[in-house]
């Protein structure tokens, strides 16, 4: 589901951020405006960025190999971590010198309307890659808020699409505002100022993104309510505790379990054998993403103060 979900998200907003770069310059060549400049340059490099999540999808699915035994789901982080890069470089820096260079050197605008048309049908196109990427969200978030989600998700690409489709949308609100004021009051330095609060805008989604994608690709463990639950089924049937546990997500989908376990006496080789197969069952049918466990029988022996 996590899957499916992000690639009809991904799908939406590649479609719709290509319509809008095309839109965009050619507003850009008509007006001469910075904001609609780098408007274009940010969602050239969105669309840019969607081919990436897609491939990243794509290569994730490889079938493990010796080299790499774990298999390749972390890919997914990996371009994702592009992607966030991509769009703090192509989007942000070059928004920022656009707007700082327009400020200085101001210019005025020819056929400021035409800019405003197609900023105001991009703002509908946005809407509805922004609607698309909620829609699919919602089906992982939860109760959690959409910040949690964001800073908690282990499905790298919904999050992305959010904050790069509210980036969006925002930009070309600065965008229309900048154009607009530009126009109003005859100064073209607000269509600079426009273009440098977008180069901002940018620039705190995508450290944003850094920083979340970053965290995934070292490798995060599973969430305190998964841990729980892990713990909780270990601890039953022929198992008396847990002595030793770690996680690590491998991919989206696929969490590694690793942990020691201290059986109750008296079990037979037979008995061991069983009541390490049960506990993997029992993990698997509660936390579905628990592909690959590894469970070692060990003797418990509390530290003495």
């Amino acid at each position: 589901m996590a899957a499916e979900g992000g690639t009809k998200a991904i799908l939406a907003a590649l479609f719709a951020n290509a319509g809008i770069a095309v839109s965009k310059f050619v507003g850009f060549l008509i007006t001469g405006s910075s904001s609609m400049l780098a408007e274009s340059v940010h969602s050239v490099a969105d669309t840019s960025n969607q081919g990436l999540l897609l491939l990243g999808q794509k290569t994730s699915k490889r079938k493990a190999t010796k080299a790499h035994p774990f298999g390749y789901g972390r890919e997914r982080y990996f371009y994702s971590f592009i992607v966030a890069l991509m769009l703090f470089t192509l989007g942000s820096a070059f928004a920022l010198y656009e707007g700082i260079h327009k400020i200085q050197h101001p210019e005025e605008l020819s056929s400021p309307m035409v800019a405003v048309v197609i900023l105001v049908l991009a703002i509908l196109l946005e809407c509805y890659s922004f609607r698309t990427a909620i829609v699919e969200s919602r089906r992982l978030k939860g109760d959690k808020s959409w910040w949690a989600f964001i800073r908690q998700s282990k499905t790298p690409e919904l999050p992305v699409v959010l904050l790069e489709d509210a980036g969006a949308l925002f930009g070309l609100v600065f965008a229309l505002l900048g154009v607009g004021l530009a126009v109003v009051t005859g100064d073209p330095v607000w269509d600079g100022l426009g273009t440098v609060m977008i180069g901002v805008l940018l620039g705190v989604i995508a450290v944003t993104l850094i920083v979340e994608m970053k965290s995934l690709l070292i490798g995060e463990g599973a969430s305190d309510s998964e841990l729980a639950a892990i713990m909780d089924e270990l601890a039953s049937g022929g198992v008396e505790r847990v002595i030793h546990i770690r996680t690590q997500y491998l991919g989206p989908d696929e969490l590694l379990v690793a942990a020691k376990l201290a059986l109750r006496d008296g079990l037979e080789l037979a008995d061991v054998a069983r009541a390490i197969d049960e506990a993997e069952k029992r993990v698997r049918e509660k936390v579905p993403a628990a592909r690959l466990i590894y469970l070692e029988p060990d003797l418990y022996r509390p530290v003495r103060v």
